[in-house]
């Protein structure tokens, strides 16, 4: 292992560029719940476990509209979550290395952190948008919405479209989701598409973590943004694992793996 956090904290010293490409693992040390199958869902939400209602189950757009008591109590309550969660020394210790940042994550904390430009590919909590939807707008998320704890039900006024007066619904792209509005996302997806192309034949470090393989997607991008030089570290105490054995692999939580390649810097 330490010989493997060596090898790590050369490549980010003799880095150009880095780029980070974070999935759920990342916001574990930071205490965010680990939805990980639905046992590790069910702990973090025990309401729902009475309900026999899984995360794929919740996470679907259809409940806006059947019943939105339920969706918004689900989301209103990570949204909550997520604003008053206190990010991790491990993002301050990305920003210092001047990584650029891709995510499945919707919870905001790379922006929380001080980052700026993410490229967050399923959307954000912290953004709006129209449930039917009238028009492709996107707006801020507003104030906290009033939740009952024991039935994670959603019990105050819930925010409406200020196009239509429809309900709104956060700028997520969930499970089975035809009527998201990517338009906010597809812009800094682009952007980091064109900073990645200005990188092309320069030392880029991709530093992956916390990123599966149920859903897939962080880790594709990592690969491919790596594929050129093969400067991919992966960290991950649950799947670490390497395909065709390139890069460093690191089974660890994102805060130690930091912490100690940074303490090598």
């Amino acid at each position: 292992m330490n010989a493997a956090l060596d090898q790590a904290a050369e490549l980010v010293a003799g880095a150009d560029s880095v780029l980070v490409c974070a999935g759920a693992g990342m916001g574990v040390d930071s205490g965010l719940p680990d939805f990980r199958g639905d046992e590790g869902f069910w702990r973090a939400y025990p309401p729902y476990e009475r309900l026999g209602l899984s995360f794929v189950e919740l996470a679907d757009p259809v409940h806006f509209g059947s019943d939105p008591e339920l969706a918004w109590g689900f989301y209103g309550h990570r949204l909550r979550l997520y604003r008053t969660t206190v990010p991790h020394a491990g993002f301050d210790i990305l920003r210092r290395w001047g990584a650029h940042a891709y995510t499945s994550n919707v919870d905001g904390q790379f922006q929380k952190a001080g980052f700026t430009d993410v490229a967050e590919v399923h959307g954000s909590i912290h953004h709006l948008q129209c449930l039917l939807p009238c028009r492709s707008a996107i707006w801020p998320a507003g104030a906290d919405i009033e939740i009952d704890p024991d039935a994670m039900r959603a019990t105050g006024p819930l925010p409406e479209c200020p196009s239509c007066g429809a309900l709104a619904r956060p700028n997520i792209l969930m499970f089975g989701d035809y009527t998201w509005v990517p338009d906010r996302s597809q812009h800094y997806l682009d952007a980091l598409a064109a900073w990645r192309r200005s990188q092309l034949g320069k030392r880029l470090v991709v530093i992956e973590i916390g990123a599966g393989n149920a859903i897939p997607t962080v880790r594709r991008q990592a690969e491919l943004a790596s594929a050129a030089t093969g400067a991919l570290i992966r960290i991950n105490p649950r799947e670490p694992e390497l395909r065709h054995g390139r890069g460093l692999s690191l089974p660890m939580g994102a805060l130690e793996a930091l912490s100690e390649i940074d303490a090598r810097l």
